[in-house]
This record gives structure tokens, C-alpha cells and sequence, in this order.
């Protein structure tokens, strides 16, 4: 799969007879810049069992495509408006064609790598992800299609840095922040490698076990 991963966006997608039960529209989100790493490698993982279950997908490598993560003037103007999509069509079409999201990433300074941030400040926007409500109270979740998010983080710390120093910062603003106002029908499965700087073969043959554990859950 890595001259799928490695080409960058698919604008197609790819069908198979589900063992399971009818296909699920699967999504997968890829950032990190180097093509060798563990994620492009979880990444091949994912996409290997999301096509062994016989679900359709289209991968979205953001460092490939040349995603900007920036937010336009004229985006960040119309989050009150009406916001401009001209420049993001691709990405929000598929966005709404998902049934499933699969993010892989590594974990940063405890945060996504700022290319993710601005895939979810650009994409996951106002009359797509949600909409706000005329007294600028709760906003009302858009992405009511989608069912099932499966993130999946490499870290250098340990464990108990992220639980009980830091919380599980990434999880909980996934979570609480982002699913919870604009998908709150998703379930999410949250997976966290950590000392991932210092793996050897049995520990990163493990990891790829729960990356296909968890895919074939959707």
C-alpha cells in the first residue's frame, strides 16, 4: 500500500464485498512528513484490513498533497457569515462522504501536528461540521453520518505522563471538543503507542495487531 500512502490524495475509492455486512465509507487521514515512519507504516496496516473487511475508503495523506493548514482571511471571516469553501471542496466532499474516520498521527509537544490542527480548523468548519446557533450558544452538530473514529497516535513519553501528568490531552479535545459538538453519534476508539522512539520488532508487531483489531471493529 506505501505508492498509495506515498502518492498522496486518492480522489478515488476502493470497493470490495463486505464479509461483514454492507461496506462502511472509510476515511483515513494520514500526517507526518516522512514517508519511512511508523505512521506511514500503521498507515499501510489500516488500509491493508479496512480492504480485508471489504469497506470502501479514500486516504488523504496531508503532507503529500500539499494540504495548507491555514486558515484564510476570508475563511476566518465567514466563520460568523457564511464560510468560504471554494478552496476546499475536495477535502470537505470527502469529509461528509465518511461513515468512518481513520487519523493516524504522532503526538506532539502533548498536541496533532499543526498540519491535523488546520485540517480540522479549515475542513471541520461551519456549515460543514456544525452550525452556529443564531444566539451564538451550543452549536448543532452537521456530521450526523458519521459513526466510528478510530485515531491512532505514536508518542515518545511513557504512559503515565500522558494519564496522569497531562490527562490524555489529545483524546479528551477529540472527544469532548470536536465529536462531541459536530459527530456526536461517532464512537471513537482511541489508540496511544507510546515510547514509540524506542520499539523492537515484537513490540512494533503488536501495535499493528491492535491497529487491525481496531479497524476490524467498524
Amino acid at each position: 500500500m506505501r505508492q498509495i500512502i506515498a502518492g498522496g490524495y486518492a480522489p478515488a475509492f476502493y470497493s470490495h464485498a463486505s464479509r461483514y455486512g454492507a461496506p462502511m465509507r472509510c476515511l483515513v487521514v494520514l500526517a507526518h512528513p516522512v514517508t519511512h515512519s511508523l505512521s506511514h507504516a500503521i498507515a499501510e496496516t489500516a488500509v491493508d484490513a479496512i480492504e480485508r473487511n471489504g469497506h470502501d475508503y479514500r486516504l488523504i495523506d496531508l503532507y503529500q498533497s500539499g494540504f495548507d493548514p491555514r486558515l484564510t482571511v476570508s475563511e476566518r471571516e465567514g466563520y460568523y457569515r457564511k464560510f468560504d469553501q471554494s478552496m476546499l471542496a475536495s477535502e470537505i466532499g470527502d469529509l461528509q462522504w465518511a461513515e468512518a474516520l481513520v487519523l493516524i498521527f504522532p503526538t506532539w509537544w502533548f498536541g496533532p501536528p499543526a498540519i491535523l490542527k488546520g485540517w480540522f480548523d479549515r475542513v471541520w468548519a461551519p456549515g460543514i461540521a456544525y452550525d452556529h446557533a443564531g444566539d451564538l450558544g451550543a452549536i448543532k452538530p452537521r456530521l450526523g453520518g458519521l459513526r466510528k473514529v478510530v485515531a491512532i497516535t505514536t508518542l515518545g513519553s511513557p504512559w503515565w505522563v500522558d494519564y496522569f501528568v497531562l490527562r490524555r490531552p489529545v483524546r479528551n479535545v477529540l472527544k469532548h471538543a470536536i465529536l462531541r459538538c459536530c459527530a456526536p453519534h461517532a464512537r471513537l476508539t482511541f489508540i496511544s503507542l507510546y515510547k514509540a522512539e524506542r520499539i523492537d520488532a515484537r513490540t512494533a508487531s503488536d501495535w499493528m495487531a491492535r491497529v487491525k483489531k481496531a479497524i476490524s471493529g467498524l
